[in-house]
């Protein structure tokens, strides 16, 4: 079975792979098998696969190999992916506790205002959804997810901040994040996890990835306050 993919050479160094069947689930679970192949071991010259939603950039070390090996290599990947196949079997459950508005998500009310609904309705639909890591974007290996179902996309800021503290639960356009790391940012803040994200002392620098599956639990400021700084940790399964 082949997947329908374009491949386009981006400078000396990288190429990038698109997903064509206009199915965008198939189109996200190709790229992310193909950028998962690519870099196992055996595969001389491949810097780096950075997917995300519907394309894979792959970065190669033009010294030990080629754009056209890589085209070649890529291309035998795809012929043998089947889309339909989930990307993970056993996708890991993350539940991420968020206090609402406030401090914590100053942009809460304008959100509400600009969909139209009211603050509890707007936080009600960021917490019905069970959420699929698509990627990992920036900073820190954000998890960027399809946003909660709401009557408008939600726009970015006008004016960004130059400093979105760790944690901050934030909405833009369709899609939701978390911001492991203090940053800049333009998203709309409704919320912040207390939980610490990003660690610097792994390997793998947070403990998800995509096709993990993740939800979001409402917490008080006392409940804050208690797991301050604890660390995001998959639910466990029973065996």
């Amino acid at each position: 079975m082949r997947s329908p993919i374009r491949i386009q050479e981006t400078g000396e160094s990288a190429i990038r792979v698109i997903g064509s069947s206009g199915d965008r689930e198939a189109d996200w679970r190709v790229v992310h098998k193909i950028a998962r192949a690519v870099t196992t071991p055996g595969i001389e010259g491949v810097h780096s696969a950075i997917p995300t939603y519907d394309a894979v950039l792959i970065e190669v070390d033009p010294e030990r190999t080629t754009l056209a090996a890589i085209h070649a290599i890529v291309q035998a990947v795809a012929g043998e992916i089947d889309p339909d196949e989930p990307l993970t079997q056993q996708p890991r459950e993350f539940v991420v506790p968020v206090v609402y508005g406030g401090e914590h998500g100053e942009d809460l009310a304008d959100v509400a205002r600009l969909t139209g609904l009211s603050e509890e309705e707007v936080i009600a639909a960021h917490l019905a959804p069970t959420y699929v890591i698509r990627c990992l974007g920036a900073p820190g290996g954000s998890p960027m997810l399809d946003g909660p179902t709401l009557p408008v996309p939600v726009p970015r800021l006008t004016s960004p901040r130059t400093h979105v503290p760790q944690g901050a639960v934030s909405l833009a356009g369709r899609q939701a994040t978390i911001t492991p790391t203090a940053a800049p940012g333009g998203w709309s803040l409704i919320g912040r996890t207390p939980l610490s994200v990003l660690d610097l002392s792994e390997e793998t620098l947070v403990p998800y990835a995509p096709g993990d599956i993740l939800r979001f639990e409402r917490i008080d400021e006392r409940r804050f306050a208690e797991l301050a700084g604890r660390r995001l940790t998959a639910m466990e399964t029973a065996p």
